[in-house]
């Protein structure tokens, strides 16, 4: 549970339905199979695979555990990418290739870490399962899922900004110290506790906002 995120892992799953629910029709048992794979890839394998780089969260769970933990969830995804590409439209399996690079490029921090920045970040956690869940169900992409999809990597990129400082104040920061002298001449102290009291706050809104989307949307199809 330590290395799944489970409010960060929701979020990006709600962006998996999301994509589904703005396709025509919406077959329960596909979705159902996007989300596990989802689940797997980013839910399980990404965050092995972040713990395995660097040790961010210093848990003491050991590589080989990591190593197998993510060799297994994304070889899980991966089936289910294949699986539902031949039940539904080829053009997933570019989509499925995507998502294992992306996996390995962004938590591993490979070419250099090139592809570990905000963009990418955006791009990858918010539009990539917009597009793949749309294009399961619907078997193509129309504007309503690129316009989703620039939605997802917005919100995405903007829960990147408020988490960055969040993660180096609890991960690298030893100590904070000072005041904040307002107007009226009250001193306020500074510390961690403070620092992230806003930005956490406003992710456990979005993350909650972005949920409560993903369901709006979905119960339209049971109409």
């Amino acid at each position: 549970m330590t290395l799944l995120h489970p409010p960060y892992t929701l979020w990006h799953l709600a962006y998996v339905v999301v994509g589904a629910a703005l396709a025509p029709n919406v077959e329960p048992w596909l979705l159902v199979a996007t989300l596990a794979a989802f689940l797997l890839a980013m839910g399980v394998g990404a965050h092995a695979l972040d713990e395995l780089n660097g040790r961010p969260l210093g848990t003491q769970i050991a590589s080989t555990t990591l190593v197998a933990s993510a060799a297994v969830a994304i070889g899980g995804a991966v089936v289910i990418g294949l699986a539902a590409a031949l039940a539904t439209t080829l053009w997933l399996l570019p989509f499925v290739g995507l998502g294992v690079f992306v996996v390995l490029a962004y938590n591993l921090e490979l070419l250099g870490g090139r592809l570990h920045s905000d963009l990418w970040f955006a791009l990858a956690w918010g539009s990539f399962p917009v597009l793949t869940s749309y294009l399961a169900q619907a078997e193509r992409l129309r504007g309503e899922a690129i316009a989703a999809a620039l939605f997802a990597a917005l919100l995405s990129l903007a829960q990147r900004r408020l988490s960055t400082p969040v993660r180096a104040v609890r991960r690298r920061t030893v100590a904070v110290s000072g005041t904040m002298r307002l107007r009226d001449g009250r001193e306020e102290p500074l510390t961690a506790e403070t620092l992230i009291a806003g930005p956490e706050a406003a992710l456990r809104a979005l993350t909650a906002s972005v949920v409560a989307l993903a369901i709006a949307l979905l119960l339209l199809h049971l109409d």
